[in-house]
């Protein structure tokens, strides 16, 4: 088969063995949203450059390597969405969500998009799934997120995923900081990156995410951000520490994690998967990113968990979860009338919640029959003009092979229900 085109490179088809995993897996994940207190929001997959570049940091590899970033016919710059907090906080602001009331509690599920080099769980299109938080600066609201990310973890089955968390103060304790991180980088300024080098003078603690291995070994050695917390800050990541002990939540304190983007102030985490290797996820505070975009200041955070990540996550661990739902009736049938009749007892399947289904392709019984058994169907039944005109027809357990006369007519569903219940007791 010569097709005109294949999926764009760093691009995935998601075909239904995958989507049951995803939809189970999201379904968890909303549930645990939900349970406290998150509700969903949908914004655009594209929006005007500024907002990323303004809100993300025109130093990150994101913004200055990665976005999506083209001009529409009118000219105007928009960019695909590369990750999700920035479009958020702008509908937040936009739709005064914060004229209910704080805090404001919002979780979406969306795809993202950054052109970077495709690898296992880092794709172009990329599925987010994340939770912001908006109004509070008190610590007890860092725990109560992280804590929501690992209950969903651990009603996935994921056993194997970490947490891994740091302060990176506020802008009054980061100045001090940034002039310590220059003059260290300074004085070997021959052996960062080209991209490095230029973010020396603009933002220093960029060069501490850079991938680039003689960076990684520079940035290894380098002045720690907890040295440099002011009494704030330090008190504000104890008390976050002290709220996951209660919890029973364990972690690993890295002082070198800062995260990817410029918006984070204060705490940031992320939720290494032990098994892959790579993280899962993550997030933080971001205090002054509302006000960066054009709101009053707000204090907020949040986190995104990457989908794909997810997914080869429970893929590794092989977690068990239920079967996608199959057919359970399957109605044969021989002629026009007994098509319209097949029709309308699958109808009345679905109306009381049964997977049922019928010929739709004009086969013949041969064929009808054998396409039951591909769908996995647990029951069949076949109609013919001898069962149209005695009302009853015969209903097959397709695995034992037992097989019961039942109505076709108003009791068709009670007699179904009473012989695949009696069915089911004889198998277990």
């Amino acid at each position: 088969m010569d097709l005109i085109t294949k999926a764009p490179k760093g691009t995935a088809d998601l075909v239904p063995a995958d989507t049951h995993l995803w939809r189970l897996a999201e379904q968890v994940l909303i549930s645990e949203a939900e349970l406290n207190g998150f509700a969903e929001i949908r914004t655009p997959a594209f929006e005007h450059t500024e907002l990323f570049q303004r809100g993300m940091g025109d130093v990150t590899d994101v913004v200055e390597k990665q976005m999506y970033t083209f001009e529409d016919k009118a000219g105007r710059s928009v960019t695909l969405r590369p990750e999700g907090t920035a479009g958020t906080v702008r509908a937040m602001l936009e739709n005064g969500l914060y004229n209910a009331g704080y805090p404001v509690k919002l979780y979406y599920n969306i795809p993202c998009y950054r052109y970077e080099k495709p690898q296992a769980g880092r794709m172009r299109e990329f599925r987010t799934f994340g939770v912001e938080l908006f109004g509070t600066a008190e610590p007890i609201a860092d725990a109560q997120l992280i804590a929501l990310a690992m209950s969903a973890f651990r009603r996935m089955g994921l056993e194997d995923v970490g947490l891994q968390l740091n302060s990176i103060g506020c802008p009054t304790c980061r100045k001090e900081y940034h002039a310590a991180l220059k003059e260290y980088f300074s004085a070997s300024r021959e052996k960062l990156c080209p991209t490095c080098l230029s973010r020396l003078d603009r933002n220093p603690m960029r060069i501490l995410d850079c991938k680039n291995p003689e960076c990684q070994e520079l940035a290894a050695a380098a002045p720690k951000i907890t040295e440099y917390l002011c009494g704030d800050c330090r008190q504000h990541f104890s008390q976050v520490q002290a709220y996951l002990a209660a919890l029973g939540i364990g972690f690993t304190l890295d002082p070198g994690l800062v995260r990817g983007l410029d918006y984070y102030t204060r705490t940031v985490f992320e939720f290494p998967s032990q098994t892959l290797g790579f993280a899962l996820g993550g997030g933080g505070r971001y205090d002054g990113l509302v006000e960066e975009i054009g709101g009053p200041s707000t204090p907020a955070l949040g986190f995104g968990l990457g989908m794909d990540r997810l997914m080869l996550a429970l893929k590794e661990q092989h977690v068990d979860f239920p079967e996608p739902v199959k057919c359970e009736v399957y109605i044969a049938a021989m002629g026009p009338a007994a098509q319209v009749k097949a029709l309308t007892l699958v109808n009345t399947l679905h109306s009381c919640g049964v997977p049922a289904d019928c010929d739709i392709c004009g086969r013949g019984l041969k064929a009808q029959m054998k396409y039951a058994g591909k769908t996995g169907a647990k029951f069949s039944m076949v109609l013919g003009e001898d069962e149209l005109a005695s009302g009853k027809a015969v209903l097959k357990d397709m695995s034992t092979g037992e097989t019961r006369k039942v109505d076709i007519g108003d009791s068709f569903v009670d007699d179904y229900l009473t012989f695949s219940t009696q069915q089911e007791d004889l198998r277990f």
